[in-house]
Formats: structure tokens, sequence, C-alpha cells
């Protein structure tokens, strides 16, 4: 956990608690991040989504003042805490390590007690307190490390892919009380995200980083049912391709209805099952699409009717 006071030399604006403009960073021969526009507001929750390799973890670094620019500029309010992705918790109560984090973030010994109590309680782990820290199991190891950031009560809270690595069950439960606690929590909240349910949950707005860019910035649910680009609608979960000549239809696989009095007409190609079915890939005279189907999907080879149900379209380019 980094929870080294950051304090910027120029405030933000009212409000904000981050603003940069222009922010470029290159690491030798490359340039990783791209003029990059961004802010965070007091009391927000963003998720930042991008693939392996588009800079989420150089622009967590700026955001958090371990890293400079090479140019644009940042501006930040207060002090800022980031929740690293592993634990790194210290031989002594679950207790002792929310403390310890109070102590060396500056916080007189006679509140310490109080607020270490109330953040292990906002994510459900305040019956740990007496327990070692290092005899947790991953996931309970995972909700103390995030109560220390919280206990902190940063201006800026930024956790980097808490999720990652835990079992589904454990993951879901988890992901639903970070998100209890951070929409209490006073300050911006950026979290760093892989998977893009895992942002509906939590966040107020989404940014997603491609390439080094910031190609998409807005609520999710607008972002996920008008996203800008076709690389953002991809990265999505827009398989579906449609093209003709007035340009190309994206579709996710909710978007495509398997129905015997469809009108379009095509050949399933490919069917992988799920827990409640199967996902249905099925080719069309102008492209191919996903659909979900139930308990009896069809085999590959059968012919199929399908109903669109909706979709993004975007102009050829």
């Amino acid at each position: 956990m980094n929870s080294r006071p950051v304090r910027a030399e120029e405030g933000a604006d009212e409000g904000m608690v981050v603003v940069g403009s222009g922010l470029s960073l290159r690491r030798g021969r490359r340039t990783v991040l791209h003029e990059v526009d961004l802010s965070l507001r007091e009391g927000e929750v963003v998720a930042l989504l991008g693939p392996n390799g588009a800079g989420k973890s150089s622009l967590v670094g700026l955001i958090g003042g371990l890293l400079e620019p090479t140019t644009g500029s940042l501006k930040r309010q207060g002090r800022c805490a980031t929740v690293l992705q592993s634990p790194g918790l210290a031989r002594r109560s679950v207790l002792g390590n929310v403390e310890l984090a109070l102590t060396w973030w500056g916080v007189p010994r006679s509140e310490r007690r109080e607020r270490a109590m109330t953040a292990l309680a906002l994510m459900r782990a305040e019956h740990l307190a007496r327990r070692p820290a290092l005899r947790l199991s991953g996931g309970e190891q995972r909700r103390v490390h995030v109560a220390r950031g919280l206990a902190l009560q940063p201006d800026l809270l930024i956790l980097d892919e808490p999720f990652a690595g835990l079992d589904p069950d454990a993951m879901a439960t988890f992901r639903d009380d970070t998100a209890d606690a951070l929409r209490q929590h006073a300050g911006a909240a950026l979290v760093v995200l892989q998977d893009r349910a895992d942002a509906w949950a939590l966040a107020d707005r989404m940014l997603v980083l491609l390439d080094g860019r910031i190609a998409a910035d807005g609520p999710p649910d607008e972002v996920l049912q008008s996203p800008p680009t076709e690389e953002v609608a991809r990265f999505l979960g827009y398989r579906g391709r449609l093209s003709n000549d007035d340009g190309v239809l994206l579709t996710r696989a909710s978007q495509v209805r398997l129905d015997p009095h469809g009108s379009l007409v095509g050949t399933a190609v490919r069917v992988r099952r799920t827990e409640d079915g199967a996902l249905v890939e099925v080719d069309l005279p102008t492209g191919r699409v996903q659909a979900y189907a139930d308990a009896r999907p069809p085999q590959a080879g059968d012919t199929v009717r399908v109903e669109l149900l909706g979709g993004v379209r975007f102009p050829t380019r």
C-alpha cells in the first residue's frame, strides 16, 4: 500500500481533487500516455478500464504523484492513498495493521482505534480485528487492505485492481461491500478494473484507456449504450459485426435473439456452453453475430433465424 501523503504544488479547481490536461508520459523511447485530459471530483467513484498494456499503471502513477508527466499539467488537491493489488500486511493483528497505517499517516493516537474499527466495519471485517493478519484467507486480507485505505480518509483513494485473483463468489461479495464503502467515502475514488461488469457495480463514471489515450469518459450505462468508437465498442463486448453500404452495426449478445420467426437467416458456426445455456456465434450474409441460447441451443452447422434487438452503428471508414 502506498499511503505517502501527496500534496499538489497547485490546488485543483473547487470541488475537484485532480485535474489533468494534456498529460503525456515517455518511458525510454516509448510514449505510453498521449495527451490525456481527466478530472476527479470530490465524492465521485471513477472506474479506469483498459486492456493490458493500455497505460493504466502509468496513469495511476501520474495521478498518485509517483510519476511526473513528460508534458502537460496536473493539479491535485489534498492527499492521496493507493491500495495496491497485493495486501502486504504486517506480522501483527488486523487492528494493528490498520492503526499502523494511521500512525504513519500522522493521525493522533486518540483517534486511531475508532477510525480503524469504523473502516473495518465498512468492509464487514470488524470481527477480524484481533486476528493475526497473516492467518487470514486471501479474501479477508483484501478486505483489511481496503479498510486501511478507507481509514486514512484521503482526498483521493486509488484502488489498483482490488478484485483480481479472487474466486467468483468471494469477489462478488467483496465487490458489493467495497461499492457500499466507497459510497460513504467523502473523497474521490479511482478504481482500476479488468472486468467491465465491476464498473457497473461500483462507478459513477467510467474511463476507458486504449493505447495510452482516454477513448471514452462518461457514466457506465451511457458509455455502454453509445460507445464513441468501434475500438471502445469492441472492448465493451460488442462482438457482433454486420456491414452494408451505410456502415457497420456492432452488437452485443444480449442485443441478438435466436427466434424461429426471426427476419435474418444464418448458420450457427460455434456453440460455447455457459452456466445458463450457451453462447452461439451465427454467420449471416453480412457478417457474424453472437446470441445467448437457453438450455436447448442449436448445434454447429444448424440453420438458425435471429432477430436484432439493438446495436450501435458506425459509418464506413
